[in-house]
């Protein structure tokens, strides 16, 4: 399996109006404003939904401020914290039943670049999926202390190895999907909910066959708050790559005994 990019056929590019960017947030007070400002520069028709999730912070309030003094920008409220996957599936529904042709991934901690995003949009001229990718030439981590860059790295070499994908940054988080690409990816039943939600929605796409390419980015540890990362973050990541990873190696055992089997010769006897 490999990420496929067709070289031969462009997509018309997709007007900015036509990106929704969707932004879940729990106490990102501090850094909310300053970020979708700098994203409303970079891509000044883009639209911006905050899925905010009943942060103690008062970040649902500042978007709802934002809301109110920019058009483009938008709030989804959930009542409790329900993890990153949660929040990402609901403002993927909210886009796609408002009719938007791209919806983007992207911290709201200022991790992810706004200045990067062109590079994503230009990329799904020849793409389904487009990565953000750290890990790739040109891609840069800043400020990141060296346990946190072994966490990622190790991760994703471990689910590189165990389901047998290319792509160098498996877990990264700024993404760009088409509308047509999430709706062949059966969200329906995606259950991760920390950051093991990216490996499960590249893993479909790869098993797709659809077109993944990775651009690089750079990226900025937060200045403000507090990371999301935890111990069970990280469990639930092995647990279920680790599960995906056996059943993959199981479907190409199974695959490889029915075609040695299709070539047997048969017996004399069976031949009659």
């Amino acid at each position: 399996m490999a990420a496929r990019v067709n070289q031969n056929h462009q997509a018309a590019p997709v007007p900015p109006e036509g990106v929704l960017v969707v932004m879940p947030t729990y106490n990102e007070r501090e850094n909310l404003a300053a970020v979708v400002g700098r994203l409303r520069t970079q891509v000044g028709g883009a639209h911006v939904l905050v899925v905010d999730d009943g942060s103690p912070d008062g970040t649902g309030q500042l978007a709802d401020q934002l809301a109110e003094t920019d058009g483009q920008v938008h709030v989804l409220h959930r009542p409790r914290k329900a993890g990153l996957g949660p929040a990402y599936l609901a403002g993927f529904g909210w886009g796609i039943e408002h009719g938007f042709d791209v919806l983007v991934e992207m911290d709201a901690d200022g991790s992810h670049r706004p200045e990067d995003l062109p590079r994503l949009l230009d990329a799904l001229a020849n793409a389904d999926l487009v990565l953000g990718s750290r890990w790739v030439p040109g891609g840069a981590v800043l400020n990141w202390p060296t346990g946190r860059k072994l966490i990622s790295r190790g991760g994703t070499a471990y689910a590189r190895l165990a389901l047998g994908v290319p792509v160098r940054d498996v877990t990264g988080g700024f993404r760009a999907f088409r509308r047509e690409t999430l709706l062949k990816l059966d969200l329906h039943d995606v259950a991760s909910q920390g950051y093991c939600f990216q490996v499960d929605l590249l893993w479909r796409a790869l098993r797709r066959g659809l077109r993944v390419v990775e651009v690089p980015i750079t990226f900025v540890e937060r200045e403000h708050g507090v990371s999301k990362m935890n111990g069970a973050i990280v469990r639930e990541a092995v647990t279920r790559v680790t599960v995906w990873g056996l059943r993959h190696r199981a479907d190409q055992l199974g695959r490889w005994a029915r075609q040695n089997a299709s070539r047997e010769p048969r017996s004399p006897r069976d031949a009659r």
